[in-house]
């Protein structure tokens, strides 16, 4: 069971990636890291701040083909996949 700090940084990362443009995405990433490092959280706000323009980089599409964009990566739809039989097997063989 994740912890509370894992599901707060969570929700953080979320709600930078819920954003309505790249400005306002940028703008909360900047809250985040300073979020992050008051809760004593400093390697992940450095992370946050090296490599969330990558993770942004869908916001120079179209908003209607953000949605494909994270349905095409294959690592979601894996991750998915897995989700979906572990929710009928409920355990692990």
């Amino acid at each position: 069971m994740p912890s509370n700090k894992v599901k707060q940084v969570a929700l953080m990362l979320k709600a930078i990636h819920s954003q309505e443009s790249l400005e306002a995405a940028r703008e909360k990433a900047g809250r985040v890291t300073e979020q992050l490092r008051a809760i004593r959280l400093g390697k992940a706000a450095e992370w946050v701040e090296q490599h969330i323009d990558k993770t942004l980089s869908y916001y120079c599409y179209p908003q209607n083909r953000w949605t494909r964009i994270t349905i095409n990566n294959p690592l979601e739809r894996i991750m998915r996949e897995i989700r979906r039989r572990t929710r009928i097997v409920r355990v692990f063989p």
